[in-house]
């Protein structure tokens, strides 16, 4: 019993507690509420074949372990007024992740950050009304921060959501 309420817990460093399997039934909730996260209960139920019981505490587990770590709306950026969109590459100072990544997330129009291993530091996907307001962003905001050696931009000319669609 002991070793059971540990498993719930969070560990000594103050981590989330390790990740559960998830079993076919969780796969298919998840896939079911990527493609419609306000899917109801008993909507969900009826299709993975559980009680609305079931489903219900499937869900707030998913949620509880941080599988699902909210829900929301998939954006047309181009129809909400960003029709310009890129990937911009980083290179940055050793060390300085943390401070760049709280940097980054106060941009206009970043949309997805990641630390990567490879030629760059940094993959930042930015949304923006248009090019001029693009190249604001790229020369008079990240090319300013100290820690940034170098940036690239990719241009983005098309692209499709691969989540599952309903």
């Amino acid at each position: 019993m002991a070793s059971e309420q540990m498993a719930d817990r969070p560990d000594e460093t103050g981590g989330p507690p390790p990740p559960r399997p998830l079993d076919a039934i969780d796969q298919d909730i998840l896939r079911m509420l990527q493609a419609d996260g306000r899917a109801s209960i008993r909507s969900v139920a009826e299709r993975v074949h559980v009680s609305r019981a079931n489903a219900y505490a499937r869900i707030n587990r998913l949620v509880e372990d941080g599988v699902i770590r909210g829900f929301g709306a998939r954006v047309d950026h181009e129809r909400a007024g960003h029709g310009t969109s890129a990937y911009i590459t980083l290179k940055i100072v050793q060390n300085s992740w943390r401070s760049v990544r709280d940097r980054l997330r106060q941009l206009p129009g970043a949309s997805h950050i990641s630390l990567v291993g490879g030629d760059f530091d940094v993959l930042l996907l930015v949304h923006t009304p248009d090019n001029r307001a693009l190249r604001e962003l790229v020369l008079t905001r990240l090319q300013a921060m100290p820690e940034v050696l170098s940036t690239r931009t990719l241009l983005v000319f098309e692209t499709e959501d691969l989540e599952p669609q309903g």
